[in-house]
């Protein structure tokens, strides 16, 4: 165990200090140059620093993964070269041996695997940073999925975070206070820890489960408590078609999929105070009948009451237009800095006419939006470059962090499964008149 904590340390410094001296060397070689021969060197330096990093954390299980995984989400905290860099550590990880896996689970479990099942599938069905799933048979017959997560894991969470940043502020891509990059890595360090406890994920899905129990067609499959431990999980078998599949199915199965995944985000955030927030296609599986199961209750984020309620707020403000209501509800969240600097208000309309577009908001969207020609994401790029000048009255904000993933990442899977449709009377039904 010291050995390979050591080697992980070793590798993870190496890529540290190799990352400093491109920074080095780009800052001495470029320190003449005019602006845009600076930038257009640290764009190309953040996209070999990008490609660095996802390569080496991608030849590493565990924790050290996760991050890189949960870093490429955050496109807002990190350059765009980084992100996109760190995109591909999203794809399946290369599964571990089955004796390996076999070993955790009888000493999880704390008996031999053919006792606990009468069936257990070798090959797993899905593997990811920190664990793999297979499917099983239980003695009673019942069907089960086994999430099991690797060995050692948990021990090297810490360290590999810990160094991780410390690669990303050497290359100068921490643009930020020391305070705010506290919240934010807290915020990960926290999301790591939740996600490595099998035990809180049994709880969430008890908690989850209920809350969506009266919900029909949103399925979350039930905890097998006598074959779960803090780094087991056993589950009901809900399986269901992968994200690629529905996608071929008609338009109308594909609504009723679209205004699921609506409910399944937007009723857990308002109805609940706590919500899902790692919506990648694989944590989702449809049905031909427009019924979604949802998996992987790791990664839970709780609101407070008055966090809940500003989120309302700032929805509310942004369909009704009003700009200077909505420039409050941001230096509220952290994301709009409180300085004298003003931002007009015509920033924020450009902006929200490209963000209100999907939910046919009108007057920027009138009736079904088509998310399968959806060009919103290369409008906010466009947006981007011919809005940087108001951008350093921006920051990211921990409090919204995991939200924006969420919001993001359901996005994406609407573009995916290409549906058409108007959310708008979803929208509504959720953004009461806010209370102040």
């Amino acid at each position: 165990m010291a050995k390979s904590s050591g080697k992980r340390f070793m590798k993870l410094a190496g890529m540290t200090a190799s990352i400093a001296g491109k920074a080095a060397k780009n800052s001495l070689k470029h320190l003449s140059s005019d602006e845009e021969k600076r930038l257009q060197a640290r764009s190309e330096m953040m996209q070999d620093v990008g490609i660095q990093i996802a390569e080496t954390l991608g030849e590493m299980k565990g924790a050290v993964m996760k991050v890189g995984q949960i870093a490429s989400q955050y496109k807002d905290v990190f350059p765009p070269e980084v992100a996109t860099a760190l995109e591909k550590l999203q794809k399946d990880a290369p599964p571990m041996p089955y004796a390996q896996i076999r070993m955790q689970v009888e000493r999880e479990l704390k008996a031999p695997i053919n006792e606990l099942f009468t069936e257990f599938e070798d090959v797993p069905f899905a593997a990811a940073s920190i664990g793999q799933v297979h499917r099983a048979i239980l003695p009673s017959g019942q069907k089960v999925v086994v999430k099991v997560q690797y060995p050692d894991v948990d021990e090297n969470c810490d360290s590999d975070l810990k160094q991780v940043r410390m690669a990303l502020k050497v290359a100068g891509v921490l643009n930020m206070s020391r305070k705010l990059q506290e919240q934010l890595f807290d915020e990960i360090r926290q999301s790591l820890h939740d996600e490595l406890d099998y035990i809180k994920e049994a709880h969430n899905l008890l908690v989850f489960g209920a809350f969506h129990a009266d919900d029909e067609g949103l399925i979350i499959p039930k905890v097998i408590s006598s074959h779960s431990t803090k780094r087991i999980l056993t589950l009901t078998e809900e399986m269901g078609e992968s994200l690629t599949t529905a996608a071929t199915w008609d338009n109308s199965v594909k609504q009723k999929i679209a205004q699921r995944l609506f409910h399944f985000s937007a009723g857990q955030l308002f109805g609940l105070y706590r919500m899902h927030c790692d919506p990648h296609p694989g944590n989702f599986a449809f049905r031909p009948d427009g019924s979604v199961v949802a998996y992987d209750f790791g990664g839970i984020r709780s609101y407070s009451n008055a966090e809940v309620q500003l989120f309302r707020r700032f929805a509310y403000h942004a369909v009704k237009g009003d700009t200077i209501a909505l420039e409050q509800d941001l230096i509220a969240l952290g994301i709009r800095r409180d300085d004298e600097k003003n931002v007009p208000g015509e920033f924020y309309q450009q902006w929200l006419a490209i963000g209100l577009k999907p939910l046919s908001i009108a007057p920027y969207q009138e009736g079904p939006f088509d998310f399968a020609g959806s060009q919103v994401h290369h409008e906010a790029i466009t947006q981007m470059r011919t809005s940087l000048k108001y951008f350093g009255q921006f920051q990211p904000s921990a409090t919204t962090m995991m939200l924006d993933r969420t919001v993001s990442g359901q996005y994406w899977n609407l573009v995916n499964l290409g549906v058409e449709i108007d959310l708008s009377p979803l929208v509504e039904e959720y953004l009461e008149t806010p209370k102040y």
